[in-house]
């Protein structure tokens, strides 16, 4: 198995009273509770948490896309990502990823990834979102242009990186009289893209015709493991066997000596991030038009947000693994072989940790976790394709 470190930087310094009086961290949360002193200095703890993940032997760092929110302080990632690709020696670099509706200019991207990937020379995932509803209220977009806004866009980028130019696009959305980026990726015939969603069945189909890397955001592991099965079943639509591999399972870990240790000192951060920083209301995560019927029922029965969740809630039901290393290991094991992802993007930072318990914590992840799934598949029925 591989093992990412996806750090979502919240602004851990947030006032949770405002958060609960204001109903959300998101997009009506007054900027006025942001300090830029402190907000500097998370920023350079963040990326050093990044470096030391590199350090201590993770396969890749991920960073994200999110807008007018105190839970990520991402707003622009390949900013933060230029500032990770010549610290960052030999991890693999993943933006999970940038929201193609929200653009007006889906060539800015192109350009983007394409200097991150000479930057690191050939260590960039491309990541490529929808972006949640709450990014539609925030940028002024239209939801129900969303489907078909990412679809014309990923297209586009990537004619631009593997047609030589110049040549016009003429589209509903995009029109462009020269399609001629400069610099081409490192990577040939571009970097490999992966597919992050909260389970929009629409999304898993299309990234399983692609045979796109899905990434299955913060969910039941119940629900990520049917969520993984219909990718399975539309790549054999497609006429192939999806491998483990092609499957990337949104965590958070957290380990210390012991099962009852781990469960204190987590606690507050945990429920911190899923009780506040996570809230938001139901037409702010899932506005009209977003997403088809059948998929919105989908993803509100998986996701965890909406109701207090206490940590034992959201260990049960397998949202999070905390415990000793022992545990750890037992529970990813199992969970593992039931959904049948071999990449685990794991958040070892979390609602408000501080910078000594996640340093500590990725530590005890990379001794005591990551090297008994150095080799590890899926077992049982879900290693189809493992090799």
């Amino acid at each position: 198995m591989k093992f990412f470190n996806f750090h979502l930087m919240p602004y851990r310094h947030a006032d949770l009273d405002a958060i609960a009086k204001n109903g959300s961290a998101w997009v009506t949360l007054s900027n006025r509770h942001y300090d830029p002193q402190k907000g500097a200095e998370l920023y350079h703890d963040y990326l050093d948490q990044m470096e030391f993940a590199d350090k201590l032997g993770f396969d890749g760092v991920c960073l994200n896309e999110h807008h007018q929110t105190a839970y990520g302080m991402m707003p622009i990632p390949g900013v933060l990502a230029g500032a990770l690709t010549r610290s960052v020696k030999r991890a693999k670099l993943a933006i999970l990823g940038r929201a193609l509706p929200l653009l007006n200019n889906p060539l800015m991207v192109a350009e983007e990834y394409a200097i991150l990937d000479n930057l690191t020379r050939g260590r960039l995932i491309a990541g490529f979102v929808r972006g949640i509803g709450a990014e539609y209220h925030a940028m002024g977009i239209n939801p129900a242009y969303s489907q078909e806004r990412f679809a014309e866009a990923h297209d586009l980028i990537v004619r631009a990186w593997t047609e030589p130019g110049p040549f016009s696009y003429v589209g509903k959305h995009y029109q462009f009289r020269y399609v001629n980026p400069w610099p081409r990726p490192y990577q040939n015939p571009h970097p490999p893209i992966w597919i992050p969603s909260q389970g929009s069945g629409s999304t898993i189909r299309w990234a399983a015709r692609m045979r796109y890397t899905y990434c299955q955001t913060l969910s039941p592991i119940a629900a990520v493991a049917r969520f993984f099965q219909l990718y399975r079943d539309e790549a054999d639509k497609a006429g192939y066997k999806a491998s483990p591999d092609q499957l990337a399972w949104s965590n958070t870990i957290y380990v210390a000596e012991t099962d009852e240790t781990a469960v204190r000192e987590a606690r507050p951060h945990l429920e911190a991030l899923m009780n506040y920083f996570l809230k938001m209301p139901t037409e702010m995560l899932l506005p009209p038009g977003y997403t088809d019927p059948a998929s919105m029922k989908r993803v509100r029965a998986a996701k965890v947000t909406g109701k207090p969740q206490s940590i034992e809630d959201v260990i049960k039901a397998g949202v999070v693994i905390v415990g000793s290393p022992n545990t750890v290991r037992e529970k990813l094991a199992e969970y593992q072989d039931l959904a049948g992802f071999n990449t685990s993007l794991t958040k070892t930072q979390f609602g408000t940790l501080p910078d000594d318990m996640t340093r500590a914590n990725m530590t005890a992840i990379a001794e005591e976790v990551l090297p008994h799934f150095r080799d590890r598949s899926p077992q049982g029925a879900r290693q189809e394709a493992a090799e």
